[in-house]
């Protein structure tokens, strides 16, 4: 398996898994949890192909990662069915496959032919796609727009962009893992310490 493929599998995984464990405690029965890890764990990836024109979408051509999402989805309800998970685990799970998404995402575009701006642009919306997907079908405001949620579309912003930057000077593999760390530290530092961006002050009438 080549080393873009395993990033991708290991992005869809980790995505699928915060699907389940997002449908903890809404009394959904596997076939809704299969399909809430599904969107979550392709639904990113759909959308950049799509906007892309590199159609059909990627899971379509290749089904291998269907399979991965499907069977992370339905070991993963089981699992959690008699295993109470740490309640942090959510926010892990999402932390890292928006680290996974982000840089696979940006990997196409580059590959694709677009310039870095634009490749930027489908890694975000590769790493955030899906989540807001799955909050919007749980009826959750996305955490992506969730100031108390701390540096989600701008850590996967500042791991593409480190991407694209040293991808000419260090290469690949190196530098997709150094992408998907620094996404991933990024996000997790700011769980972690509470960094957030500035945000509008409340109206006052």
């Amino acid at each position: 398996m080549q080393l873009n493929s395993l990033l991708d599998h290991f992005g869809i995984a980790v995505g699928a898994l915060s699907g389940v464990l997002a449908a903890r405690g809404r009394r959904l029965d596997l076939f809704g949890v299969l399909v809430l890890a599904l969107v979550t764990a392709l639904g990113g990836g759909s959308l950049r192909d799509v906007i892309a024109g590199d159609t059909p979408v990627s899971w379509l051509r290749s089904p291998p990662y269907l399979y991965t999402a499907g069977a992370t989805a339905i070991l993963g309800f089981f699992v959690c069915r008699t295993w109470e998970p740490p309640s942090n685990l959510f926010q892990i799970a999402d932390a890292f496959s928006l680290a996974f998404f982000t840089i696979a995402g940006t990997q196409k575009g580059l590959v694709l032919g677009f310039a870095i701006v634009p490749a930027i642009t489908l890694g975000v919306i590769t790493g955030v796609a899906g989540g807001i997907i799955r909050d919007v079908l749980t009826s959750r405001v996305p955490m992506v727009f969730q100031p108390e949620i701390y540096l989600y579309a701008t850590a996967a912003f500042v791991g593409a962009l480190g991407y694209c930057l040293l991808l000419p000077v260090i290469g690949n593999p190196t530098v997709m893992w150094l992408g998907v760390a620094l996404t991933l530290a990024l996000r997790l530092s700011a769980i972690r310490y509470r960094l957030a961006l500035p945000v509008f002050p409340p109206h006052q009438p």
